[in-house]
């Protein structure tokens, strides 16, 4: 069985995935990783094919959850212990996966790679939306998430396979609250991220608007007649 792989869903990465994974392969080579591209209309696969990266090449844009749950697949069937979600613009950093996997030791089924634990959350638009799905999470589960909308989570062998097949399971806050329901023991550790230095965002700010009322939306209500 194998320890630890890190997916890295890619959608129009081609100015950020080079240095990011060759970040990993030079200075973590004891993890395994796979890029998910994500239908990208950019070099993005013809990079990732010329630096014989390891490459699930997706035809279509399935969006964030089916490149993620493609990544959970290849998890599963190669028999992987954890997986990591790992953007590919270079904000997250990897030297904060090695806690990660330690608190997994206190048989924590995912843990979130926060930003919010031990440091005040900032006031701002998108901040006040963390805010308020937080407030959504603990209202319905009774469970303090501080990031709810941190890309950086890591989930243990059972959650793989959930998330590689059910096609009901995304990788966002709402699933998050489910799965708390469902009596999933969830953790946040302490990380530092970085700002994107290149590329831009899908997430502009009214789409960032929409996907907080979205998602405070199915907390506060969807999950409750969801199923598996």
């Amino acid at each position: 069985m194998k320890d630890l792989l890190i997916i890295i869903p890619a959608y129009n990465e081609q100015d950020n995935i080079v240095r990011v994974v060759k970040n990993l392969i030079d200075n973590y080579p004891e993890y395994d990783y796979v890029v998910v591209n994500d239908g990208s209309r950019d070099n993005t696969a013809n990079l990732c094919k010329e630096n014989k990266f390891n490459l699930i090449d997706l035809p279509i844009n399935l969006g964030l959850a089916g490149a993620f749950q493609a990544g959970m697949k290849y998890a599963h069937k190669n028999e992987y212990k954890y997986a990591l979600q790992f953007d590919g613009d270079g904000q997250h950093r990897p030297e904060f996966i090695g806690e990660m996997l330690n608190e997994t030791g206190n048989d924590y089924d995912i843990v979130i790679g926060s930003r919010f634990v031990k440091e005040k959350k900032p006031t701002s638009a998108r901040m006040l939306g963390s805010r308020l799905i937080s407030f959504a999470i603990k209202l319905t589960t009774g469970k303090k998430i501080t990031d709810p909308t941190s890309g950086m989570r890591l989930f243990n062998k059972e959650m793989i396979k959930e998330f590689a097949t059910s096609m009901n399971y995304g990788p966002e806050p709402d699933t998050v609250a489910f799965l708390i329901k469902n009596k999933r023991k969830v953790s946040e550790v302490q990380v530092k991220m970085d700002e994107r230095i290149a590329g831009e965002s899908y997430l502009n700010f009214t789409r960032s608007i929409k996907y907080m009322i979205k998602m405070g939306f199915s907390i506060m209500l969807i999950q409750f007649f969801r199923k598996k």
